[in-house]
């Protein structure tokens, strides 16, 4: 009787208990670091997150003219090579300081949505030589012209020059970043979202972003990249999607077209961090999201007002804390405030895919010379 008690022991702890065993994540085995990098005054996204055994990833890099920014700040935390450079979505305020990037770092593996933006090279004809034979086009010069997808172009090729493996995000892949630290691809799933979908208001290629999951023992992080109303919906309908997560890095700088109620009451995070620009027109962060914000009782840290936020957690509560975070200033303004928009960022109004390059216009002055 023994025996066979033994043996069913045995048996049930192979079949059941050694996978579940195996499947638990490591403990931690040190400090985790998140810097919400300020690549203002325009709007921008740029996240350098480096894990307890020194991996590093690098998320969005903010807008075209800001790679100093971002090599300033990897030089800062001395990491001299990216595990992983992720690309939520190809508008230039989260890739266009990409190419900076790539030429001087090396990176082991780039990761992106799939979506081509590639501007195909205009047909050159063919010149004909005396015997009326074509001849060979002349080597096509680079253009100084600025063009709409003009940064996804610069990001490609300095890609194609960096030797680094390329990856499209699968939702679900699970990356190990070592001491116990992992990033998950949330979204975005297939079929992506079109134009004519984004009727309530929002922008497809914002609604196609990369959103990553951030576990490293009881700390969680979402990063939300650009991610819409509609990507909300998509992420809320599977149930066993564990959203859940003590902070995020708010979607679309706060856009109105984002961060719905119901999307808070899933996630219930404690903290928030928007990374926006006060020179952006588009009125981020919205006032309907702070207020959604302020409602669910949230912690809210905004690189507009607070410059870089940098989070520290060793994964479990240490002296009653599960992390800490700092800001680069202080500010006296009021955080609670939002910005009163000039433009609307929805493709339905001619939204500006290109970004958001320099200052806002400055006020015109009225007739009466007041």
């Amino acid at each position: 009787m023994l025996v066979l008690l033994l043996g069913a022991g045995t048996f049930a702890f192979v079949k059941y208990g050694l996978p579940w065993w195996r499947s638990r994540p490591p403990k931690p085995t040190g400090e985790l670091q998140v810097h919400v990098l300020d690549v203002g005054p325009g709007e921008g996204d740029s996240i350098l997150i480096i894990s307890p055994t020194g991996k590093s990833v690098l998320i969005d890099a903010g807008d075209t003219g800001k790679g100093k920014v971002v090599l300033e700040a990897l030089k800062r935390y001395k990491v001299e090579r990216l595990d992983y450079f992720i690309a939520t979505h190809p508008h230039p305020d989260h890739l266009g300081g990409a190419d900076e990037v790539l030429n001087v770092t090396k990176v082991g593996t780039v990761i992106d949505n799939g979506v081509d933006l590639s501007t195909p090279a205009p047909p050159t004809p063919a010149a004909k030589t005396s015997k009326g034979k074509a001849a060979a086009p002349p080597p096509a010069k680079k253009s100084k012209v600025k063009t709409v997808t003009g940064f996804f172009d610069e990001y490609q090729a300095a890609l194609k020059l960096s030797g680094a493996q390329y990856e499209k995000a699968e939702p679900g892949k699970k990356y190990d970043l070592g001491g116990g630290a992992f990033l998950t691809v949330v979204a975005p799933t297939e079929p992506f979202f079109t134009k004519e979908q984004m009727k309530a208001g929002g922008n497809d290629t914002n609604a196609n972003s990369i959103v990553l999951r951030l576990d490293y023992g009881d700390f969680s992080m979402l990063f939300m990249g650009d991610a819409e109303n509609q990507s909300e919906e998509r992420m809320l309908g599977k149930k066993d999607l564990d959203l859940e997560a003590k902070l995020i890095k708010i979607a679309h700088h706060g856009s109105k077209y984002a961060t719905s109620e119901n999307f808070l009451k899933r996630v219930q995070p404690q903290t928030v961090i928007i990374s926006d620009g006060s020179w952006n027109r588009y009125g981020h962060p919205a006032q309907s999201v702070l207020d959604r914000l302020k409602a669910a009782n949230t912690k809210v840290y905004r690189t507009d007002l607070q410059g870089e936020v940098t989070i520290t957690t060793k994964g479990k509560g240490d002296k009653g804390k599960l992390y800490e975070i700092k800001t680069a200033k202080e500010t006296k303004e009021d955080i609670w405030a939002g910005r009163e928009a000039q433009k609307d960022d929805s493709s339905r109004s001619g939204f500006i895919a290109y970004g958001d390059f320099g200052p806002p216009p400055k006020p015109r002055p009225s007739k009466t010379g007041k």
